[in-house]
């Protein structure tokens, strides 16, 4: 497994998630170094086959599967400001993910150690030849990189391939409204002919892209759908996941569960917010379509 060339510029390193790397002025700019125990060493492995020495590392968001192996990186960190505390903070991590401290070992990528981050961007930043790009909805501040003299965007997880919304079932985001609009942009990207590399997934471009962008929001307004038709009768959200986890026959777990629940309350939240469904009391928290 090694590099994939992409332009005289941009390479790619597959993983979950996969690393962009950016040549910039004779040194290399890496984005989402990942996790795992030797992702760190086949980072700085690659970047030696190239000759060139990593200066600096870009994350998309502050998840733990993102930005783990950050630290065992000599090269600064560099993260929107909506994602410092949730990169920096393993409480942080386990809250937005979970809603509270997590159990221990709970979460799927969950780790207990500090990432320091050197630096923050804002949105339509230029940094190492790469353009900053407002894709939030997955997370507060996540961020695309615009490579327009490779023709591509790196799309992080505001986006995700086929085979992780068949694992998963609903894709996972803390604002649906953000999310939909950031598929809405890549979708500019695709049709003007841009590759779109998600994290998690093949890089797709033209129709390809076109396609799989279409699943994804396919995928979140028949999740609307249905939440709006489970609520006629009253359901907690452990409830509404459960059922919809059974709808796209994903193997339902513990942890799976877990992460259904994110994108189930955004869509709870967006949909009071509208006036569709109330809150009510029965043996617990329920929602329900508001009558008449």
């Amino acid at each position: 497994m090694g590099l994939r060339k992409l332009s005289d510029f941009a390479y790619l390193y597959p993983g979950s998630p996969s690393t962009l790397f950016r040549i910039h002025k004779g040194k290399v700019v890496i984005v989402d170094p990942g996790h795992g125990k030797s992702r760190h060493k086949d980072l700085a492995r690659e970047a030696r086959k190239l000759g060139l020495e990593i200066k600096a590392q870009l994350a998309t968001h502050g998840h733990a599967d993102h930005v783990a192996v950050s630290t065992k990186l000599e090269a600064p960190l560099y993260i929107h400001r909506f994602e410092f505390s949730i990169a920096e903070s393993p409480l942080a991590r386990d809250i937005i993910t979970f809603g509270a401290k997590a159990p221990k070992g709970f979460l799927v990528f969950q780790f207990p150690e500090e990432v320091r981050v050197h630096a923050v961007f804002e949105w339509g930043d230029e940094l190492f030849g790469l353009k900053t790009v407002d894709l939030s909805g997955h997370s507060p501040g996540m961020t695309g990189f615009l490579d327009k003299e490779s023709g591509l965007i790196y799309a992080g997880d505001a986006f995700f391939g086929e085979r992780l919304l068949e694992t998963v079932g609903v894709p996972y985001f803390v604002d649906v409204s953000s999310f939909k609009r950031s598929l809405g942009e890549l979708m500019k990207y695709a049709e003007e002919g841009y590759l779109l590399i998600p994290s998690h997934g093949m890089p797709v471009k033209g129709e390809e892209a076109e396609e799989v962008l279409r699943k994804n929001l396919n995928r979140v307004e028949k999740t609307e759908e249905l939440v709006l038709e489970l609520l006629k009768t009253p359901r907690s959200i452990d409830e509404i996941a459960f059922e919809l986890m059974k709808e796209y026959s994903v193997e339902i777990t513990p942890k799976k569960l877990a992460l259904n629940l994110v994108p189930v309350r955004a869509i709870i939240a967006e949909f009071y917010n509208e006036g569709l469904i109330e809150a009510v009391v029965e043996k617990g928290l329920k929602w329900r379509v508001v009558k008449g």
